[in-house]
Parts: C-alpha cells; structure tokens; sequence
C-alpha cells in the first residue's frame, strides 16, 4: 500500500543522475502516491527518458530555468494542495532502500507533531557531507532532547532540500519557498521559517548518497551565497532577531575564512561586493510573480496575478494536472 506521501524532485540536464534518483524513489520498500519531477527548462532528451524507464513519474516541464530555489517552489506549489507528506530532493541525491521508511518511523515515534524530518547525507564511501548536516536547534531543552531520542533523531533548526520529508498541513500553513533566491540558501530559509516555532528531526538512521560534494572555493555562484544571506538577514522572518545577530556574525566568519583559503580571492571579492550590493539594493521577486511568469507542460500559462494567499490558491489550483506528451520522435511537447 502506498504512503501518503509526495516526492518532488527538481532537475536540470543532469539525466544519469536523475535516472539513479527516481530508479532509488522507485525501489523504496514504501510505494510512494506520486513522483513529480520539475525540469528547469532542460533537453527534450531528458523528459523522454524519463517517460520510457519511469512512466507513473509526472514531468513539470518549465519554460525557463528557475534554480533549484524556483523550482522548488514550482514543486510545493504544485502538490501542497492535497499531498499528506511532501518529500522534497535534489536530482543527485538517493535514498537507500528505507530512507523513506525510516523518516516515517521517526515521524510515528516521536511524542508530538514534527514539521519535518531530514535524512543522513553521505558521500559515495558513506561518509557525511557537512554541508549537508542540518544544523542542530540551539538551547534544546532536556525534553525536547529526549523527545527527539525516543524517535532516533536529533531536535534541528534547519534542513536541507537533498532530502527532507515535510508535512503537508506545514506547508499549506506557510508561504512558498522563495523562489527569488534562485540557487543557494532557499532550503535554509524555508526550513528555518517552517521551524521557527515548531519541531524538526534529523534522523540519522535515514540515508542519502549525495553524488555531488562541493569543496570549499564557491567560485562565481559565491554572488548567490552573499546576496541570499543578505536577503535572508534583513527580510525573512525565518530567524529570530537573536538568530540573526548570532547567525550573521558566523556568516562572515566563515566567508572571510573561504576567501583567504582560496586561489581565486579576486573573484570572490568581486562576489562579495557584488552580492552585498544587490542585497541592500535590492530586494528578491515575490514567488508568485516568478512562478506567474513562468509557462509549463502542466497548464501554466498566462496567469492572471493577484496578491497573496489568493495568488498562491490559484498557482495550486494551476499546476495539478501534467500533461507530457511524446511526439512522433519520442520527445516531449507542450
């Protein structure tokens, strides 16, 4: 029997990974209800093979590339409405058989209602990714502690989207993931606002192999780091004005400290200023009006832009039925 659970996965021309993700989705020792994968305006190629090796999987073919941080947003948007449980992955992320399994025991086991549950991120030899261990809620009472053992977990303030199962009530009760942002810092906003008043876990006991592993020079996409920081800092509501006088200091601790380790300190001056100047100059697109600029296979065209909860009820409302069609050559059109 499946699970009352949605997966959404977003991808850009990355097919053999994306193939790995959705045959380790598929081989899952718990059915999932619905697989929706969103391509960030990727080849025809792509959206082919995936309908001739995973056919039950829904492709949401964008007409332009939104980042991870849009096309997340794209993929909440398009399954809150109804989705019990969302889990929420990179395209070169895969779960080991009982990833899923083991998020949803946490989830029964813990004495309480968590908003989301993370998995143990590792590398190829198993070994954990730091950048993709959740960070721990800080000043966790002894309760809460214990409450998070019971379950097997570890009581946390923020997660990352390679893999992280979010109760759907969360996420029609919250605004969309910033789909501004584009790439970089848009799972830790949107974690962190999930989280601000509420449970979540990190379960070591679920694992994903994380195939990508950055190492520690940014290069070019440092601009995103900065800028999205920046943004994060003075505009989301996701952190505590504690949180954020604590959090920002780390912040640049730890950019100065990735400067003066790299060989290409030019550039990342260059980033650095440049992402601090459109931070304070500017402030990130409202989701809504990304995603209502935005054409897919599934239906979304031409949307006529309101404000607030009503814009995000039509964009579900929207972005329900996918339509991918083969043409005579096998690949798909809108």
């Amino acid at each position: 029997m499946a699970a009352d659970v949605v997966v959404v996965v977003v991808t850009y021309d990355r097919l053999a990974l994306l193939l790995r993700c959705l045959d380790a989705i598929e081989g899952q020792t718990i059915r999932v209800n619905r697989v929706v994968v969103v391509d960030n305006a990727g080849s025809d190629t792509t959206r082919a093979a995936i309908m001739q090796r995973h056919p039950r999987v829904e492709i949401h073919a964008l007409s332009d590339n939104l980042g991870g941080a849009g096309g997340f947003a794209y993929g909440v948007a398009t399954v809150r409405s109804q989705a019990g449980q969302i889990w929420l992955m990179d395209d070169d992320a895969a779960p080991r058989p009982d990833a899923l399994a083991r998020l949803l025991t946490a989830r029964d086991r813990y004495p309480g209602e968590p908003v989301l549950v993370a998995s143990r991120v590792v590398d190829h030899g198993g070994r954990p990714i730091r950048m993709n261990v959740p960070r721990r809620r800080p000043f966790a009472s002894k309760v809460a502690r214990r409450a998070a053992g019971v379950a097997g977990c570890v009581p946390i303030r923020s997660a990352s989207f390679v893999s992280v199962l979010i109760d759907g009530d969360a996420c029609r009760r919250h605004d969309l993931p910033l789909a501004g942002y584009f790439i970089w810092n848009d799972d830790f906003e949107y974690t962190s606002r999930l989280l601000r008043d509420a449970v979540g876990l990190w379960c070591p006991a679920s694992v994903v192999e994380h195939a990508t592993v950055t190492g520690g020079d940014p290069g070019p996409r440092f601009r995103y780091e900065v800028r999205n920081k920046v943004w994060l800092l003075l505009y989301s509501g996701a952190l505590a004005p504690v949180e954020k006088l604590l959090y920002g200091g780390a912040t640049l601790r730890r950019w100065i400290a990735v400067i003066a380790r790299s060989n290409r300190r030019t550039l990342l001056l260059r980033c650095l200023f440049g992402g601090l100047g459109e931070g304070l100059l500017h402030r990130p697109r409202p989701t809504t009006d990304v995603l209502s600029r935005i054409s897919a296979c599934s239906g979304l065209r031409g949307l006529d832009v309101g404000h607030g909860g009503e814009v995000e009820a039509e964009l579900s409302a929207g972005l329900e039925q996918p339509q991918h069609v083969p043409d005579d050559t096998g690949n798909v059109r809108c």
